[in-house]
């Protein structure tokens, strides 16, 4: 069974997808409206509907029929119940694919890659992801430093480019995703200027390092970030970060293009 038919019933709720975001998407795929998308671990299909909103045709691919169940119905978005290792499309049949911080959820990574690369015709692929030994170790960490130690367990940036660049024979460029402090999407790190964010607990269901946490560990942190922000202590410990409007988190656009 999916993992998120069981942790995600609420991402609907807090994972909005952030224009900025999709503007930078179409910007990297450079496709003319009217393109076939296959967005791959689509989720409750945030990104889905705002691509289709800026006039583009999209297979939603998704395993967890609880995540599919809270997307909002969109005449140009097509739903797909299939993993990234087995896509549901003839042999180049979309003419780009982007996949949103799903890329650590799939199973086979080398699998998944080639058969992106199968059904896509000459466009490019777009993958938001992240690796944490690109970031800064912020406050976040010290409350919840299991957040850090689970981030650690997925694939350097550097191997997951090599994988890409192995299954595909695409040229492979990365790009920094600086987090603005307004983020619609609270994904992980979002909340990185709003650490009242984390008190929510529907803020928390959104993201899976915390519903898929050790309660003990979950309570201990909430309970000493509850404790700091109720006095002047986290301000003291942590305020600069409040100077600065946007941050590398360690979150990375990966867009792999054929040699032209």
């Amino acid at each position: 069974m999916p993992i998120y038919n069981s942790i995600g019933q609420q991402y609907s709720k807090t994972r909005i997808a952030d224009i900025r975001i999709v503007n930078r998407l179409i910007d990297l795929l450079n496709l003319p409206k009217g393109s076939i998308i296959a967005d791959i671990g689509a989720g409750t299909g945030s990104y889905s509907l705002a691509l289709a909103n800026q006039g583009f045709f999209v297979h939603a691919v998704e395993p967890s029929v609880v995540m599919q169940k809270q997307a909002v119905q969109h005449p140009q978005v097509k739903w797909f119940t299939s993993y990234a290792e087995n896509l549901p499309f003839p042999d180049k049949s979309v003419d780009g694919i982007v996949s949103t911080l799903a890329i650590h959820h799939f199973t086979h990574l080398e699998k998944a890659f080639q058969e992106m690369q199968r059904i896509i015709r000459d466009g490019t692929i777009v993958l938001l992801t992240f690796d944490i030994r690109l970031a800064q170790k912020i406050w976040l960490y010290d409350y919840f430093p299991f957040l850090w130690e689970d981030a650690l367990q997925f694939l350097p940036l550097n191997e997951q480019i090599n994988l890409i660049q192995s299954n595909t024979r695409r040229r492979v460029e990365a790009i920094p995703l600086l987090l603005p402090y307004d983020l619609s999407d609270l994904f992980a790190a979002a909340g990185w200027r709003r650490p009242k964010l984390y008190l929510k607990p529907e803020v928390r269901a959104g993201i899976s390092s915390f519903t898929l946490a050790n309660q003990d560990l979950l309570n201990k942190g909430l309970h000493l970030l509850a404790a700091d922000l109720s006095t002047d202590e986290w301000v003291n410990k942590y305020g600069n970060i409040c100077n600065l409007t946007e941050i590398d988190l360690g979150y990375r656009f990966i867009s792999a293009r054929l040699d032209n």
